[in-house]
């Protein structure tokens, strides 16, 4: 099985094998038309293939060797206007701020038996 080259040695004489793919009576493989429209097709899968590929993996460059061709990146250049202003990002900085300690009061209140941790001497408590 792993060996194919090696031919089959029997010993027994009723034992036989029959090769249907090189049997006077077999088809021929294919014509010439049929050779070149399957390179045609294998040529256009490998072609969408790798339409896809390039589709999945924006990060991978676009590689060209005409001299002529080129590209103009809109978000990086320097008279692209600022993708935020001031106090939008300070807004958000704000929203950030108030939903970490939101999330921080629902994981005290969800997790009781977490202690309770002051900064400041003067307060206290006392449990009745």
């Amino acid at each position: 099985y792993m060996h194919p080259e090696v031919g089959v040695c029997s010993e027994d004489a009723t034992l036989f094998g029959r090769n249907y793919f090189e049997r006077a009576s077999a088809p021929d493989v294919e014509s010439m038309e049929e050779a070149e429209e399957r390179a045609k097709i294998l040529a256009e899968a490998a072609a969408l293939k790798q339409l896809a590929s390039d589709y999945m993996h924006p990060e991978v460059g676009v590689k060209t060797t005409d001299p002529t061709l080129f590209g103009r990146n809109y978000f990086n250049r320097y008279s692209a206007p600022e993708t935020e202003e001031d106090e939008f990002a300070d807004e958000r900085a704000e929203a950030l701020a108030e939903a970490a300690a939101l999330k921080k009061l629902a994981v005290n209140y969800l997790h009781p038996e977490k202690s309770v941790s002051v900064e400041d001497a003067t307060l206290f408590g006392r449990n009745y």
